[in-house]
């Protein structure tokens, strides 16, 4: 994906909006669309919240990083699963599940474009790609997404 870093800058100063509003207490005019992640730096051990589009599918929250596995978020959850989430007015402590599997990262895709065709038309156009992709164009782009399905609770032991 080649974007520029003023499309960045831009979205960060989208995303300082979504925070300050989950600050104040006002989540729920965006939590329909965007979740606040808080999750640990993985050399700082600061805490952050990032603000992040998500689909709720089958009760679990998936996110995705528009920079994919390069975004400071998504590495820092590979290092420290350990998560806190805010939905709107649902807040809960939780784990961070990459998904490695290039199926269900197809199937995440289709959900979103079945819920959302216009807005994710117009992100295939930052990955270069028609608004409808086909499935092989649908498939190499899987290949480079990094998606995260949330889970409430603490993460049981395999």
């Amino acid at each position: 994906m080649i974007v520029s870093d003023d499309f960045w800058t831009r979205i960060k100063k989208v995303q300082r909006i979504h925070r300050h509003l989950y600050a104040a207490g006002k989540g729920w005019v965006v939590g329909w669309i965007i979740l606040l992640l808080e999750h640990t730096g993985r050399k700082s051990g600061q805490r952050y919240a990032t603000p992040l589009q998500y689909e709720k599918i089958d009760g679990l929250y998936y996110v995705g990083a528009g920079r994919g596995t390069k975004a400071d978020w998504y590495r820092n959850i590979l290092v420290n699963p350990e998560v806190h989430v805010q939905v709107g007015r649902v807040a809960f402590d939780g784990w961070a599940e990459p998904i490695t599997d290039l199926q269900q990262v197809l199937a995440f895709l289709k959900v979103r474009f079945k819920r959302h065709p216009v807005m994710m038309g117009l992100m295939m156009k930052i990955h270069k790609l028609p608004m409808r992709p086909d499935d092989s164009q649908l498939e190499g782009l899987a290949k480079t997404l990094a998606i995260v399905i949330l889970h409430p609770g603490e993460k049981l032991a395999r």
